[in-house]
């Protein structure tokens, strides 16, 4: 039987059921080889020769994969269409090579399909190929270029900026991206204008909105009222003149649908209508993919198959009738960049089935395909036609005009299945619905209002406006935009608050001293310009090795100039780059980096483990720090009074904010504090930093509050701690003391003593063997490939699954007892998935001894 090797087990067993019996199929768990991660894994002295290294954990797939040659000698490579499916492929052809599993009479053959159908998988297996040398050139060249960057470029960092994490070849120009909105946000100066709208009434009795246009004969620009008096007289001049409506013109208009979706309009769209983040999307559409409901999702393609497109215009007329369905198929034009990377759209794989049909039970797949059903239908559907109207309404001397905009849907067309979300929607007027107004009639004047208005800052990206500059920079590919966000999140360069993307502090740390010092690796066009050699690779019309070799001539100067410079030298450039931001002019038109706490120290760039800072130069008398992003910022340094003559101070930490009495001194080294309270990673209402007042820090300076004495002997304190609030009590002959957590944070400051008692009462009685056991919620039934019971247990941060050794934590959106045996085992599957990497890294140093032993002695 010919041993058929996929990606995953999931795949195999969809691809198991359509070939049958007469086929072995394996998976094999993703990439089986990578670089090692040490130095001399490309080597840039012997022409790039690249050392590879089978992980640990994939050891025994590959065997497995040895293991069903030694009766077949037949092997089927069916890895994924694209560039990293074309690599697995030949790095599974190499290992099992260099093992000698392949032999000189083993046929070696390279299928692929767009989507898992027994159809597709039929004709794949008919007309097999060899593997894509150009394809696997292009990802040689990608890996060992990360790999060039990463590790000559990540040592530097570490170096010259503590805190920093690392750097990657497309992540440091995603991060400059978002750095660099930040700072246009900062140096955003709002600048305010007003407009005037006016309600008016027909001869008929109903109502319309109008806005000023002309004024005073002429006609106006957006800032052209720029404050409250010249908008009071605009309000003036329209209430002291009669108007009459002047024209009524209706246009005729169409709105076509959307193409069809690739990888990144994919993401950009789940992230609009339901804040899906990238990496969540691509995980739901591989599960989608292996259960063959839809076709490949990793593709910069949007045309569609003829068969396709013929059962979606067969659906779209069964399902909403013949008016709906266009005289000709709508046609899209691949935009590509590499044709030979690029494979159709991605669309459900049978046109006819809706999401009830299917009865998916993963709620992010029950999203995501029916976005994908709705957007394909939409895409071959009639276009919606429209009447655009406009009413010009003015005064007899011509001093005054406005106008009223609307629209009237005449036919819905595609907008009955689906219409594309926008990014940072604003109201548009022209979708309002004007009633019967007819020209030369007179408008009632019902009311004038004018509105202020400030002009507003470049929005922060989220994760769609983000992939979509990327791809419109030609910065990454679809396949990496998941990835490329995920890192810059992972290593705490940047934040994601209500699906907005913010930097840290050390991102942007480290995106200023790239463009200081690696400014042309993290230019947009550089990066782009690379994309399209790489795709030149893997067109077959470059040889990477030549594309490497120049690569390396320049980067190699530029890493061993920077590693020269001292950190002080690097601190200097920095800050004088940064000064505009650091250092914005004040208020009084003081030295904008004088300290102003002691009013003698200059202020001066920093860094810490934990990212930048801005700190006096007169430390250790003077310990005013505050953020990089300026005074006045969250955690910046705030006095909020005085207490029996000690200053008290609102400060920012390595830990988070806090309170603190006074400033250090030699009699008093460590003055008291208190950290500001949490839960779960957010303050708790009322303690926010900006909600900081004198009379609440005194409440928690307070801490430990003393509750009262025991009957039995000792104090029982009330305290803050890292879990939140607790009581605590030790009698005299206990070896430790007694900690009872409070449920409700208020209960700190009002526990009374018999309370306290009580709780610590009932604790002594049962004080249980350090954590209790987890509860479990469901039993799913043993692992059908592993054994071993699957469970949904009831955990301390959330339910979770818990199989063998493995517990992966359920998404915020699903309930227990929603979850069944399949979401569990791509759980599982999913987590155990990033547990060999941590191990692999740290088994490689213990591996490496025994090894050189057996060579003298062989």
């Amino acid at each position: 039987m010919p041993v058929v090797v996929v990606e995953s087990p999931a795949k195999a067993k969809t691809i198991n059921k359509y070939l049958g019996p007469n086929y072995t199929v394996l998976a094999s768990y993703g990439h089986v080889r990578d670089l090692p991660p040490k130095d001399g894994s490309v080597d840039t002295e012997h022409d790039f020769e690249m050392k590879w290294e089978i992980a640990n954990d994939s050891r025994k797939h590959v065997a497995a994969i040895a293991e069903a040659l030694k009766t077949d000698d037949e092997l089927i490579l069916a890895t994924d269409p694209d560039r990293e499916g074309e690599a697995i492929s030949w790095h599974l052809k190499e290992a099992l090579t260099k093992r000698r599993s392949i032999k000189k009479t083993t046929k070696v053959e390279r299928v692929t399909f767009n989507a898992i159908t027994k159809t597709a998988v039929t004709e794949a297996m008919a007309n097999p190929r060899d593997i894509d040398a150009p394809l696997v050139e292009a990802y040689l060249a990608r890996r060992a270029l990360d790999y060039l960057v990463g590790f000559n470029l990540s040592p530097v960092l570490w170096r010259k900026l503590p805190g920093a994490r690392s750097a990657g070849r497309v992540q440091s120009v995603c991060l400059r991206l978002i750095v660099e909105r930040e700072m246009e946000i900062e140096a955003f100066r709002p600048r305010e204008y007003w407009s005037v709208k006016a309600v008016l009434g027909t001869p008929r009795g109903q109502e319309y909105e109008a806005r000023l246009t002309v004024l005073a004969g002429e006609k106006l620009g957006k800032y052209d009222i720029a404050n409250e008096t010249q908008a009071e007289i605009a309000v003036q001049a329209i209430r002291s003149r009669d108007l009459t409506v002047q024209s009524v013109e209706a246009k005729p208009a169409s709105r076509n649908p959307s193409a069809p979706f690739m990888t990144s309009t994919l993401q950009q769209e789940a992230s609009r209508k339901f804040g899906m983040g990238a990496r969540q999307t691509m995980n739901a559409a591989q599960r989608l993919y292996e259960a063959g409901h839809i076709t490949y999702m990793r593709t910069d393609g949007i045309d569609m198959a003829r068969e396709a497109v013929d059962a979606c215009r067969a659906a779209i007329k069964d399902r909403y009738g013949a008016e709906y369905v266009p005289g000709k198929p709508r046609i899209y034009k691949n935009k590509a960049k590499n044709a030979q990377e690029a494979h159709e759209c991605i669309r459900p794989t049978e046109m006819a089935a809706d999401v009830e049909r299917l009865r998916l039970s993963d709620p992010d797949q029950r999203k995501l395909y029916d976005l994908i059903w709705k957007r394909t239908l939409a895409c071959q559907m009639e276009s919606a036609r429209l009447e655009r109207t406009t009413v010009d309404i003015g005064s007899a001397d011509g001093q005054v005009g406005l106008r009223a905009t609307g629209q009237v849907v005449l036919f819905d067309g595609f907008l009955r299945v689906y219409e594309e979300g926008r990014d940072d929607q604003v109201v548009d007027e022209d979708d309002k619905r004007l009633p019967q107004v007819m020209q030369g009639e007179k408008a009632d004047k019902r009311g004038v209002t004018p509105d202020q208005h400030f002009t507003q800052p470049p929005p922060r990206y989220t994760e769609a406006t983000l992939v979509k500059q990327m791809e419109e920079l030609g910065i990454g590919r679809p396949s990496t935009y998941a990835s490329i966000v995920t890192t810059i999140q992972d290593r705490e360069y940047v934040r994601k608050e209500q699906n907005r993307l913010i930097p840290e502090d050390k991102g942007r740390i480290v995106t200023i001293f790239l463009l200081n010092f690696f400014k042309r690796y993290v230019e947009y066009d550089f990066t782009a310009g690379l994309e399209n050699e790489l795709d030149l690779v893997s067109a077959g019309e470059e040889d990477y090795k030549d594309l490497l070799a120049k690569f390396w001539r320049d980067f190699s100067v530029a890493i061993s100039e920077t590693s020269e410079l001292r950190i002080t030298e690097v601190l200097d450039v920095l800050d004088e780059a940064l000064a505009p931001q650091l250092y914005p002019p004040r208020d009084d038109g003081s030295d904008p980096r004088i300290c102003p706490k002691c009013g003698v120290g200059k202020l001066h760039l920093k860094t810490s483990r934990t990212g930048g800072f801005v700190g006096c130069g007169n430390y250790p008398e003077c310990t005013y720090t505050r953020p990089i992003a300026g005074e006045g910022a969250e955690g910046d340094e705030r006095l909020l009074g005085t207490d029996q003559g000690d200053e008290i101070w609102l400060k920012a930490g390595r830990f988070g904010p806090y309170v603190q009495r006074g400033e250090p001194t030699p009699e008093n080294k460590k003055p008291p504090r208190a950290s500001l309270p949490k839960k779960g990673g957010a303050f708790l209402p009322g303690w926010d930093p900006a909600d900081m007042t004198l009379e609440k820090a005194l409440t928690l300076l307070t801490m430990p509050r003393i509750v009262g004495m025991h009957p039995d002997g000792g104090e029982v304190s009330a305290n803050l701690g890292r879990f939140g609030p607790y009581i605590m009590h030790q009698l005299p002959d206990e070896p430790k003391p007694v900690y009872v957590n409070l449920k409700e944070f208020q209960e700190v400051f009002e526990i009374g003593m018999n309370h306290a008692v009580e709780l610590l009462a009932q604790k002594r009685a049962n004080p249980g063997r350090g954590r209790t056991a987890a509860k479990a919620l469901q039993g799913l039934g043993e692992h059908p490939q592993s054994g071993g019971a699957v469970q949904i247990m009831e955990g301390r941060y959330g339910p979770y699954v818990k199989w063998d050794k493995v517990n992966a934590t359920l998404p915020k959106d699903v309930k227990p007892e929603d979850v069944t045996m399949d979401m569990a085992l791509a759980l599982i599957a999913e987590k155990a998935g990033k547990k060999p990497e941590k191990k692999a890294v740290a088994k490689k140093s213990t591996a490496k001894k025994p090894a050189a032993k057996k060579k003298p002695t062989k």
